[in-house]
């Protein structure tokens, strides 16, 4: 009878390993906790618990079932990556101390190290075991992983068809690839690349299942990401970063903020992402503060040593000087990274602003005309921005054009107020005496009079001058008398006593 009992605890330790090693955590922890309930429980079984709660991303009962569990090698490696998980320095130090040099402790090591963003010196780790491991062909997906962080796709390519030659259904390194295809062409070259995975039903793919639907998510462009990430944002560290940016897609940006305002940004892309969410709700909330914490977060990324070189940290600069409006530095930044981003909508707008920004209009009208998003068409910034490049480069018809299509509103009557002022600085008073007139009518402000006057009066000059057609007197007239003011007899007895000397049509 205790033979039996002793068969059936061993027969339910494999029935738990098996299901650990297939990726059904949740079966294994039925076994393994049914048996830390049994009197006889093993006490390594504690350490095998505390391996499949880590898993499920349970790691303060991780962390309770491993101090139950004797000390031992797994213990030490499972308690170092607890520590990381915990962002507690002082117990990952103290268990990095213990760390043998051993294979599975260092692979543990250079794990730590590709989670802190130390790529560099997880490769050197992997590339030491594989010289004398030829065998370990996994290590190579390992090595292709920190390529692909470090930017590298084509080497990553490189790397990882050593592996895919030999095992060519596997689901982290068919996964890899399809990153890679998307960094180096596109999100339809990426889907196609899983399809073989995601019409699979193999235990292999029920292994990464989640990965490859978060990865789809992304490759899709945001498609179905309301559905797919949340449940995924505490165990892929990518599913909250995509949950935010996608939250930015759809400019829900309390949302975003609400999702990245406890993370504690520890890789480049982190300090960025909670930059542009900052920014972002600094520009909609009129918060200086928040738009200063996006400033220093930029400058933090774009002066550190590993990120200075690179397009996201020209990026990053760009950005910085941005929010400082030092547009000259702003423009030094782009112009060094423009080639990468002819087609770029985005780009293209920050960098026809800061071409305005600094007088720049002829150069900045050709930018603005190369975007061809209809949301940032739409966008007040860019309506307005372009009407002022218009108006600088003597072309105010097509600023005026801009406002006529444009619905009534606040932003509207804000244009009107940008061509009425412009074109008066620039002496195109016959655009600017039509849009005084309609801020007079919308707004009874004496300041809109004052301004329709001496457009009118500029338009009479130019007419005198002959640089205006004789024929815009009767319009001037016309716009003059809809004003119910004392000065308005005056003026109009003028400018019809010249028209009547010189046989001008009124």
């Amino acid at each position: 009878m205790f033979k039996q009992h002793v068969e059936e605890e061993d027969g339910n330790l494999w029935i738990g390993y098996c299901a650990f090693h297939l990726g059904d955590y949740k079966r294994a922890l039925e076994e393994y906790e049914a048996l830390t309930k049994q009197a006889t429980c093993k006490p390594d079984v504690w350490v095998n618990l505390a391996c499949t709660y880590f898993f499920l991303g349970m790691y303060t009962q991780a962390e309770q079932a491993a101090l139950k569990a004797p000390k031992s090698g797994l213990q030490n490696r499972l308690l170092f990556h607890l520590a990381h998980k915990f962002s507690d320095e002082k117990k990952l130090m103290s268990s990095h101390q213990n760390l043998q040099d051993v294979t599975e402790d260092q692979l543990s090591l250079a794990s730590i190290h590709y989670m802190r963003s130390h790529y560099q010196e997880a490769i050197d780790i992997y590339k030491r075991i594989l010289l004398d491991n030829r065998e370990y062909l996994a290590l190579n997906v390992y090595v292709a992983l920190c390529y692909y962080k470090l930017d590298y796709y084509d080497v990553s390519q490189e790397v990882l068809a050593v592996y895919l030659q030999q095992v060519p259904d596997s689901t982290i390194a068919l996964n890899l690839k399809a990153c890679n295809h998307f960094r180096l062409y596109n999100g339809k070259a990426a889907e196609a690349e899983l399809k073989n995975l995601t019409d699979s039903a193999s235990s292999s793919f029920e292994f990464g299942k989640e990965l490859i639907k978060h990865n789809l998510v992304v490759f899709r462009g945001g498609e179905g990401a309301l559905q797919v990430l949340p449940p995924l944002v505490d165990v892929i560290p990518e599913a909250r970063l995509n949950l935010v940016i996608y939250y930015l897609q759809q400019d829900d940006v309390q949302e975003a903020y609400n999702l990245i305002k406890d993370l504690e940004p520890t890789a480049p892309q982190e300090y960025i992402l909670k930059g542009v969410v900052n920014a972002a709700l600094g520009q909609e909330m009129g918060s200086r503060d928040h738009l200063k914490i996006a400033q220093q977060f930029f400058q933090l990324v774009g002066e550190s040593a590993s990120e200075c070189d690179t397009i996201p940290g020209r990026q990053c600069m760009s950005s910085c000087f941005f929010l400082l409006r030092q547009f000259p530095n702003v423009l030094i930044y782009l112009n060094s990274i423009k080639s990468y981003f002819y087609n770029n909508d985005t780009f293209n707008f920050n960098y026809a602003q800061a071409k305005a920004a600094m007088g720049n209009f002829s150069e900045a009208e050709e930018v603005f005309l190369l975007i061809q998003s209809e949301k940032i068409k739409s966008d007040f910034v860019y309506l307005s921005w372009l009407a002022r490049c218009y108006i600088m480069n003597k072309k105010p018809q097509l600023a005026w054009k801009l406002y006529l299509k444009m619905e009534t509103s606040g932003d509207s009557f804000n244009l009107l107020q940008l061509i009425a002022n412009d074109c008066y600085k620039m002496r195109q008073f016959y655009y600017s005496a039509k849009a005084f007139d309609i801020l007079e009518r919308l707004d009874n402000n004496p300041e809109y009079w004052e301004g329709k006057r001496g457009a009118c009066v500029g338009v009479f000059q130019m007419i005198l001058a002959g640089r205006e057609a004789k024929e815009t007197l009767r319009e001037v007239l016309h716009l003059l008398k809809s004003t119910g003011n004392s000065q308005v007899e005056y003026i109009v007895r003028v400018m019809k006593k010249w028209a009547k000397e010189n046989r001008v049509p009124v």
